[in-house]
């Protein structure tokens, strides 16, 4: 059972700063992650009974308050911009004296840590069960989706780029980010995510279904 203070703060306080975000990162970004998070939480329990799984990693019991909290404050860095922002993630939640009246020193310093361990280009493994769900949360693996937030991170931030170069650059970031080989990892084994990344590599690697795929969402958002 979720703290209905906690709820009441993260609804009605925290998920309305995403309003002042990019296109891609906006209040329904936040609240997906939160519900992702939710979801991987409770089929944990479903894929440890089904494959009678022993690892202690999985068996680890998780603080729903935590899990909510770190899944909708992880995003809140980007107040600062993008570059940094799951370090600024960090920073704003370890500083914010609401959470403080809920959560211990040591809860607080778990969900900056899962903040700061969420992007995808993060070299090492999450610190913690919470790091690595919401990382996976974060993740959403939909092609379409996926597309259309790299279509819609290019036009804020290469406002000079013509069509050609949009696709090109959108192409170009899919195939490192998404392609096989990429730099995106995935942490959960019980997640769906593979399966869809797997269906999104395959037309990452078809240079016409991809060219075709991102020419025809890119024209949908003119």
């Amino acid at each position: 059972m979720i703290n209905p203070e906690i709820k009441k703060y993260i609804y009605e306080e925290v998920v309305p700063r995403y309003r002042e975000f990019d296109d891609a990162h906006k209040e329904d970004h936040a609240l997906t992650v939160i519900a992702q998070a939710m979801h991987l939480l409770d089929g944990r329990e479903v894929w440890v009974a089904s494959q009678e799984c022993t690892d202690p990693l999985w068996l680890i019991s998780v603080d729903k308050d935590m899990l909510l909290a770190a899944a909708a404050c992880h995003d809140l860095g980007l107040v600062n911009g993008r570059d940094n922002h799951h370090m600024d993630s960090g920073v704003i939640i370890r500083s914010d004296s609401r959470l403080a009246q809920w959560f211990t020193s040591e809860q607080i310093e778990t969900i900056a840590q899962a903040a700061e361990d969420h992007r995808a280009s993060g070299k090492g493994a999450p610190r913690s069960i919470y790091g690595m769900i919401v990382a996976e949360a974060d993740r959403v693996i939909d092609g379409e989706t996926i597309i259309r937030r790299t279509i819609q991170f290019g036009f804020k931030h290469y406002p000079d780029l013509d069509r050609e170069g949009h696709i090109a650059r959108a192409i170009a970031h899919l195939r490192e980010k998404y392609g096989r080989g990429g730099y995106l990892k995935l942490w959960i084994p019980w997640s769906e995510n593979a399966i869809r990344l797997n269906a999104l590599q395959d037309i990452i690697a078809d240079p016409d279904a991809i060219l075709h795929e991102v020419e025809r969402i890119y024209d949908s958002l003119l």
